[in-house]
């Protein structure tokens, strides 16, 4: 009895075993899987979008406007209107004519008639605007030592030129000597005066100092050699208070009118020029928001206005720009 009773133990265990293995070894079916939808809660790979490099766009401007600060002042609202990085390069006229003929910037600004108009008749300079406007006038020593004080422009050079060649130590003039617009205004008066420049002025004597500067440095170098200069009313406004020099020779005239005019660089003698951002930039600065603001700088801190803008009217010389066709946005 025990014996089949074993028999049949054995029996049962083998069939379980057997089974076992049948299992074992049948193919594992895969599980299926259900795609999910992310729910609210589920977090998501952050996009961040690739920023887009601002298109640069060069000009070369005067020094008088850079160390009056208006650049600094103007240049900000015009980057935040065409979303551009603006360059600028601060230079006499001269060298900021040199620079648009090279290809270096895509607009000028400039105050020299005398340079500006082969500029122009070369092809460089095209869709001329004048923008703003001031005057030249004569500072020096406090105690007036070449007697110039109220006189007439040419004739008060005149003075100055003959008493620094008998007293080059008592009476000096400080000049830009950069070929600047403001240096061009001096040999204008010089000539005026009755002198010529390069044979009777500038290496006529050690009363004569040639700064090779920009109109700031050029009257803190005055102030230092307590010497005459000849500079724009802008730039001494805002160094006043630097200076030891008073205004002498401070007359509204025709021979003392300082215009800034602006000029695209013709994509025909510059192939790189951005003509398309020159024209708005120029449009812009004659828009009657800008002239206004031109108008308003200086006012708070000086009293009066830096620069007179040409769209009020004030310009009233025989030099000033027909101001119909002057403010016409150029197309």
């Amino acid at each position: 009895m025990k014996k089949k009773i074993f028999s049949s133990i054995l029996l049962m265990l083998s069939l379980i075993m057997a089974l076992v293995l049948v299992i074992s070894c049948a193919p594992v079916q895969p599980t299926p899987t259900v795609p999910t939808t992310p729910s609210a809660t589920t977090p998501t790979e952050p996009t961040y979008p690739i920023a887009q490099p601002k298109v640069r766009f060069k000009i070369a401007t005067t020094t008088s406007l850079y160390d009056t600060g208006l650049w600094a002042y103007l240049e900000p609202l015009f980057e935040k209107k065409e979303n551009v990085e603006l360059d600028i390069v601060y230079a006499g006229t001269g060298a900021a004519l040199n620079q648009g003929k090279s290809g270096n910037v895509d607009a000028v600004i400039v105050h020299d008639p005398d340079q500006e108009k082969p500029f122009v008749d070369e092809g460089y300079g095209i869709n001329k605007r004048s923008f703003a406007y001031n005057f030249f006038m004569i500072a020096g020593p406090s105690g007036d030592p070449a007697g110039i004080k109220g006189l007439d422009p040419d004739d008060a050079f005149k003075k100055i030129a003959e008493g620094g060649m008998k007293d080059p130590d008592k009476i000096k003039f400080a000049s830009r000597g950069d070929n600047s617009g403001t240096h061009g205004a001096e040999k204008r008066l010089w000539a005026a005066a009755g002198y010529d420049y390069a044979k009777n002025i500038q290496k006529s004597g050690k009363w004569y100092i040639e700064a090779g500067q920009g109109m700031g440095p050029t009257l803190m170098m005055s102030n230092e050699q307590n010497a005459y200069v000849l500079c724009d009313g802008s730039t001494f406004t805002s160094y006043q208070g630097k200076l030891a020099l008073v205004p002498l020779v401070k007359k509204a005239a025709e021979a003392t009118l300082n215009i800034y005019n602006v000029y695209a660089i013709s994509p025909n003698k510059v192939k790189t020029a951005k003509l398309a951002i020159a024209n708005d930039f120029i449009n812009w600065l004659i828009s009657s928001d800008v002239q206004k603001l031109i108008g308003q700088y200086g006012v708070k801190e000086f009293g009066g206005p830096l620069f007179n803008p040409i769209s009020d009217g004030g310009c009233t010389y025989p030099a000033c720009p027909n101001l119909t066709e002057n403010m016409k946005p150029v197309q």
